[in-house]
């Protein structure tokens, strides 16, 4: 790594208008850490015009960003990406143009580096593709999540699709984008529960960890959710977020009373040993399709993205209960 002993000033170019200054952070700043970023911006040592923010303040063009000398990484620090990953990915690719690609992101693979993570999603697709000289993540999922997740490969259609996801995240409607989970819940969930409607609060830990609860001081969240499979001892769910709030999915089967298996943040306090000894190894959920408005052409697309083998195989284990 090296050492820049001196201030930055960056420029927001009108490109990255309307971003979040963690994201627009995270994006110039490659290989600093997540949690070394947010302690960054607790402490006040990274301003915008002069000003503290938090994390969630959107930019505007022409905004100064101040960063105080930081370690960054340099190519020769980077982990290369091992064969069996190269090939996973490849093979992951669901979707690809010369705007966007779409990958059915593997369980366990963090969507980017830091905070103990070696290698991520994103710098993987980085060092696989060196000819394509912009990619950017669209969105996010957890690290135990799988599914469909979104990759721009150009500035335009970042800026495009995230505002999609950002109007998602603002307003109760299920016009433009539009998510898709599968989802293994602990016990029967009941029928008649269609959706649960209650506000979400997120709050970041001095760690930089999330937490979310169900807060009056919290934003709008609203969850479909429908039974696709009852087994033995839990459900199969599909669950379709009408607003796009962090663990909104999680936090929100909880309220109903039906965890999602392996959730250790929101789930059950203690796994159960006959769920592990059946396959159970992580989070049960899956990003299975995503609508989207192509940033371009302006066409309606729906990508899916199959189950993994780990979590269709504890599928089928609890059906052979």
């Amino acid at each position: 790594m090296s050492e820049f002993h001196q201030v930055q000033m960056l420029e927001v170019d009108p490109d990255c208008a309307g971003q979040r200054v963690d994201n627009f952070l995270m994006s110039r700043l490659k290989g600093v850490p997540k949690s070394r970023l947010y302690r960054l911006l607790r402490k006040g040592e990274v301003r915008v015009n002069k000003g503290r923010v938090k994390p969630e303040h959107k930019l505007h063009a022409g905004d100064l960003v101040r960063v105080p000398p930081i370690r960054l990484a340099q190519e020769g620090d980077l982990v290369p990406v091992g064969p069996e990953l190269a090939q996973r990915l490849a093979e992951a690719i669901v979707f690809e143009d010369d705007w966007l690609m779409a990958i059915n992101k593997p369980p366990g693979l963090a969507v980017h580096g830091g905070s103990g993570v070696q290698i991520g999603l994103i710098e993987a697709l980085r060092q696989m593709k060196p000819d394509i000289r912009f990619l950017e993540l669209v969105h996010r999922l957890d690290r135990e999540t799988s599914g469909v997740i979104l990759i721009a490969k150009k500035r335009g259609a970042l800026k495009a699709l995230q505002e999609q996801f950002r109007e998602k995240s603002e307003q109760m409607t299920l016009a433009g984008i539009r998510k898709r989970y599968l989802a293994l819940v602990d016990g029967q969930w009941p029928v008649s529960r269609k959706e649960v409607d209650e506000p979400l609060l997120r709050t970041e830990l001095a760690n930089g960890d999330r937490i979310v609860k169900v807060s009056a001081d919290g934003k709008p969240s609203k969850t479909l959710f429908s039974v696709v499979e009852n087994l033995q001892g839990a459900t199969l769910v599909e669950a379709s977020p009408v607003t796009g709030r962090t663990h909104q999915i999680r936090v929100h089967a909880r309220i109903a009373g039906c965890p999602l298996l392996g959730d250790e943040k929101y789930g059950i306090d203690v796994v159960n040993e006959k769920l592990k000894r059946k396959g159970l190894r992580r989070l049960c959920l899956h990003a299975a399709t995503l609508s989207f408005m192509h940033p371009i052409t302006e066409q309606s697309m729906t990508v899916e993205a199959p189950m993994p083998s780990d979590m269709s195989a504890l599928l089928e284990a609890l059906r052979c209960s």
